[in-house]
């Protein structure tokens, strides 16, 4: 009865759909697990750890003082550390702890990180009055507070120090956001006029149309921006000044002071004496600054705002471009072409080229559009411009266009499919009330297949938007100053390189000269990237949802 009743379950299937069920579940979990193991490591950087002062004896070295944040803790056996150089001794027990810390002062000690043996660290504590600061280079600053300067002229001492560095640093950093915005904005829009009033000159040069009243035009509005420029200057000298009048004096661990120009601070607190919500507001304020701030000491501080705005408007501009090409093929495709051996052909090469490994698109792209069309372009229409290349160099549209040309097949697979899914007898009805061949594609056959249209597109964004290898060679690098959207016509630069997501993870993973400090922003650069093209891919969902309602009753 049992081996009935057991080969009554096999045949029913039953098998499979635990096996089905089993094996989704599984990848749900890991997903999840990954996702979780991300967010841990890349979110829990911002977190203001405490701080330890500890003394560090060696056997047989003299004992030195550290103050440090510990990073990572692990077990290591005795004859690991003796092979690494370490005085153990050899009755020690068989397993000792080592400490990764993260003690700061790199312009002292040479390193932001250092490896030390746990068991010797000795007299643990952490005072209070510790002081972290993170500066705009050379990383923090661990040590305590000795006073204030202005002008050279100590302002505060003692326990004055904290109250007036706070205050100074607040007025510091809000001279800091009129410097960025006087030299990004104000003083680079003149320098975009110089340059226009540049090539124009060449321009008109080169057909002969340079005369006395071009002349005239192009030399006044040039002395109009001269002169915005020498108001400007004498402005940014007086910030500057004031920029740099406060510094701040403190000891490290060893007992070395250093004055630190306030300037160069951006962020000065005392993490052993603040309370659960005060490391709360710190840390979402960290997070904004991630999330809104460029990025410093070579990506490894700071943010990432101008990765995630080149990610973002990348792909919008792939999928706007995308999206009329893949449609306009997929109905040549199902709608007009004859169905033949040629036909059969061109689906399997939509079909093959959806496989094809994403360098060989970025290869294609840096030789056709960059050297063939961007160089075109330029003999063309930039010739005043030359020997600079305009559009002869890898940008922000060679970019887009490239992940167009890879994501296409893609669009086209899924519009086709759609359009195979609509019933004969709404073309035949729509036709039999009049309309043109045109109008029932138009007005019927294509808002019934919209889903399938947003279910490509959607595809689409999944793979491009993560894409890597491609980008290295048409436009992404590893720090673009300022953004392709601004205020200068034509306000969206197709021509200028941009920073990627996907790029950054990738440098600061790979190519950081600083790999410790680097590695939780790996983590958390990689969880935003998740997060955008999630935020992406649901926006597309909605829309194919409500487009699928909407014409529900048309699909019945």
């Amino acid at each position: 009865m049992k081996q009935v009743s057991l080969k009554n379950w096999i045949k029913s299937g039953a098998p499979g759909v635990w096996m089905s069920g089993g094996a989704v579940s599984i990848a749900v979990i890991m997903t999840i697990g990954l996702l979780a193991v991300i967010a841990t490591r890349g979110l829990g950087h911002f977190w203001p750890a405490d701080l330890v002062e500890a003394t560090y004896v060696v056997p047989g070295q003299p004992a030195k003082q550290v103050i440090a944040e510990a990073v990572q803790v692990e077990e290591v056996s005795r004859a690991r550390l003796k092979g690494a150089g370490l005085p153990v001794p050899e009755d020690g027990p068989e397993f000792m702890t080592r400490e990764l810390l993260k003690v700061g002062n790199r312009d002292v000690y040479g390193s932001d990180f250092t490896w030390v043996v746990g068991d010797w660290l000795q007299e643990q504590k952490t005072p209070a009055e510790l002081v972290a600061m993170e500066r705009r280079e050379w990383g923090n600053f661990y040590g305590r507070l000795v006073s204030v300067k202005e002008s050279g002229k100590v302002v505060a001492e003692g326990e004055a120090v904290m109250p007036e560095l706070q205050k100074r640093l607040q007025r510091v950093n809000d001279l800091y956001d009129q410097l960025y915005r006087l030299e990004k904005k104000e003083i680079g829009a003149i320098n975009h006029g110089l340059e226009r009033l540049r090539l124009e000159t060449r321009k008109l040069e080169l057909k002969g149309e340079l005369d006395d009243a071009a002349q005239a035009d192009i030399a006044a509005e040039r002395a109009a921006l001269d002169a915005r420029y020498k108001a400007l200057e004498s402005q940014l000298m007086s910030l500057h000044q004031e920029f740099n009048r406060d510094s701040v004096v403190v000891r490290e661990a060893g007992g070395q002071e250093q004055e630190i120009t306030l300037g160069k601070v951006v962020h000065a607190y005392q993490p052993n004496s603040m309370g659960l919500f005060d490391k709360l507001g710190f840390y979402f304020t960290k997070l904004w600054e991630f999330l809104a701030d460029d990025p410093r000491e070579a990506n490894t501080e700071g943010g990432i705002f101008p990765a995630i705005f080149g990610t973002v408007m990348m792909t919008l501009i792939m999928a706007v471009i995308v999206t009329p090409f893949g449609v306009i093929a997929a109905i040549y495709l199902r709608e007009y072409a004859k169905q033949g051996l040629l036909t059969r052909v061109i689906r399997i090469a939509v079909n093959n080229l959806a496989g094809v490994p994403a360098i060989v698109y970025g290869v294609f792209g840096l030789g056709f559009f960059v050297y063939v069309l961007g160089g075109s372009i330029d003999r063309l229409f930039f010739p005043e411009a030359a020997p600079a290349p305009t559009f002869g160099t890898p940008g922000l549209l060679w970019a887009s266009l490239t992940l167009a040309i890879l994501a296409v097949p893609v669009v086209i697979v899924a519009t086709e499919e759609g359009l195979a899914r609509i019933p004969r007898a709404v073309r035949e009805g729509s036709l039999a009330l009049g309309a043109t061949k045109a109008e029932t594609l138009w007005k019927v056959v294509l808002p019934m297949a919209s889903p399938a249209m947003m279910t490509g597109l959607i595809l689409a964004v999944a793979r491009a938007a993560g894409e890597v290898a491609p980008l290295m060679l048409v436009g992404v690098v590893k720090l673009a100053p300022s953004l392709p959207l601004d205020g200068n016509y034509p306000y969206l630069h197709l021509d200028q390189k941009i920073m990627h997501l996907g790029f950054h993870i990738y440098d600061v993973g790979f190519q950081s000269p600083n790999v410790e400090a680097a590695r939780p922003l790996v983590y958390a650069t990689a969880l935003l990237l998740v997060l955008v093209i999630a935020l992406l891919n649901f926006s597309a969902v909605a829309i194919r949802n409500h487009l699928r309602e909407k014409y529900k009753a048309l699909d019945s």
